[in-house]
């Protein structure tokens, strides 16, 4: 038996390996470097798809037709009522999610890529008082994420700085949300089924609900002289420190330098980015030095969530949304895990291991 199933196999795949020994990522044969900042979100969606959908359209027309999806997805926007923006934009966007059609083929795993990025601004600009704004089916994914959020055209480098997040948590194997995924779609299950399961594990902060409590700590840090002792006095109380440390990774994610290079290009065209980029990197710094005097025996560095939070804060989503963003491109990997899953898995069904009290009669 293995608590939390740490180093227990439960599936072969070809969409990704984690490296946690080394700190690299790899997504279909290519390492985080040569994808992030490199490639489109629709692209590498498009790459984690191959093989695994009937009638996948290629690379070009796959573009296309997720922004037809775009399009197709918005009128579930009109379903935005006053009890459902009560609640958190993730939940209102897995409810949104949850009138998708059940299905197995293309058309639904595009809309099913096409959700988040549609309803998500939708909900927040409902939020704010403003009407939703319809999608642009020629535009690019984040480009048109963005539009949908602001009523701007995005500069290129800020549409790409969301691209480049996109992909970078696109897929990452085994972990909470996307076995979750699979775990449904071995049923045989449909896909919107296998989102939805997604969406409810990343939800949880022990897996993607934690970027949003780090704007909170860089608010309450204030100013770079004031790190240290306030990361001293949060571990003091128990806090757990948010954006450090990770379950796989022994050494520096890959993903939070990836991130950073994004938030840095970004910063140039900025006149707050670059001051909070600069309390970012005190607090990263201070926090390393905290952590390796007290936990020494621990390898903890910076993870992906780190700079998820200064990166999404710089493009103008609400910190109860981070997770949501999140969700916008993890739904590209959960959607290829769950037909992985599907055409070369089995029912997943572990067993327990039973501490309860036996009844009288057998004692």
């Amino acid at each position: 038996m293995s608590q939390g199933l740490d180093d227990v196999i439960a599936a072969e795949t070809r969409l990704s390996s984690v490296d946690g020994a080394r700190g690299v990522l790899v997504v279909k044969g290519f390492s985080l470097d040569r994808l992030a900042g490199q490639k489109r979100f629709e692209d590498v969606a498009h790459l984690l798809f191959e093989g695994l959908l009937d009638d996948l359209p290629d690379a070009k027309a796959f573009a296309a037709r997720l922004g037809a999806a775009r399009e197709a997805v918005y009128p579930l926007a009109q379903y935005i009522d006053d009890a459902l923006l009560a609640l958190p934009p993730m939940d209102g966007v897995r409810a949104l999610t949850a009138r998708i059609e059940d299905g197995e083929d293309v058309a639904t795993a595009l809309r099913l890529l096409a959700a988040p990025a549609v309803l998500l601004p939708a909900f927040l600009r409902r939020r704010r008082g403003l009407a939703p704004i319809a999608p642009d089916a020629k535009s690019g994914h984040a480009a048109d994420m963005l539009h949908m959020l602001t009523g701007e055209v995005p500069a290129p480098e800020v549409a790409a700085a969301l691209d480049t997040y996109l992909v970078t948590v696109a897929d990452h194997g085994l972990n909470a949300s996307t076995f979750a995924a699979r775990v449904v779609s071995s049923t045989w299950s449909g896909l919107t089924s296998s989102v939805l399961a997604g969406l409810a594990a990343l939800k949880g902060p022990l897996h993607g609900g934690a970027p949003g409590p780090i704007i909170a700590m860089l608010d309450g840090i204030g100013k770079p002289e004031n790190a240290e002792s306030w990361i001293e006095d949060a571990l003091d109380r128990g806090d757990r420190l948010m954006g450090f440390g990770h379950r796989i990774y022994k050494v520096r994610d890959p993903r939070a330098d990836a991130l950073k290079a994004a938030v840095k290009r970004m910063s140039a065209d900025s006149s707050a980015l670059p001051g909070r980029l600069k309390l970012a990197e005190a607090v990263e710094r201070a926090a390393l030095k905290v952590l390796h005097k007290r936990k020494p025996d621990r390898p903890l560095d910076v993870n992906v969530e780190f700079y998820t939070a200064l990166l999404l804060e710089a493009l103008g989503f609400p910190p109860d949304a981070f997770t949501a963003v999140f969700a916008t491109g993890r739904t590209a990997g959960w959607l290829a895990h769950a037909r992985e899953q599907r055409l070369t898995g089995r029912l997943i069904r572990p067993q327990s291991v039973y501490v309860g009290p036996e009844p009288a009669e057998l004692v």
